[in-house]
């Protein structure tokens, strides 16, 4: 993956380190190996943001930093990637979450309802969060899986393009 690209869309160390909401982390967040971009740091981000992005509770961007502290990930793109779950995307996701949590806990699942309303979501939230969080920690796992693996695939493939491009415009440059 080329550094410029993901640096042009990443918020600079200083904007996250004076965030007001990860100022608890103290020294922490001023480590400089949570700011480097390599094929490592990059995957296991990928792995902490879609995993924290599809469990369904307050502060996932809270949780999402603690674990990419812990396991020496990028903290900007484990934070960012948590907002895959947004106001616009939450309700999807999060009913395919909670279709896949009855089918493996063998529940009956509630009846899409034909207006999505508030009500709604809070009797999912309070009747029926078993299926909801059995189903958000599959599919989250399935995805920090993925994430991880396919960004190690994504660098790699990047570097050995990047290698081939260089030789050919080393050997066009000889006479």
């Amino acid at each position: 993956m080329p550094r410029r690209i993901i640096k042009r869309y990443l918020p600079s160390p200083e904007a996250i380190k004076s965030n007001k909401s990860l100022r608890f982390m103290g020294d922490v967040i001023h480590d400089p190996n949570l700011w480097h971009l390599n094929r490592h740091s990059v995957a296991r981000a990928m792995a902490v943001g879609l995993f924290w992005a599809l469990i369904p509770m307050p502060m996932q961007m809270v949780a999402a930093a603690i674990f990419a502290v812990m396991w020496r990930a990028n903290l900007p793109i484990s934070i960012a990637l948590v907002w895959l779950t947004n106001p616009l995307t939450m309700p999807p996701i999060f009913y395919c979450t909670y279709k896949l949590g009855t089918w493996m806990l063998d529940t009956p699942p509630l009846a899409f309802p034909e207006k999505l309303d508030l009500a709604w979501f809070e009797q999912i939230f309070l009747e029926h969060w078993q299926p909801l969080y059995a189903g958000s920690v599959a599919i989250g796992l399935g995805m920090a899986v993925l994430g991880y693996f396919t960004a190690h695939l994504l660098w790699r493939w990047w570097v050995a393009k990047s290698w081939r491009q260089r030789k050919q415009r080393r050997l066009l440059r000889k006479p």
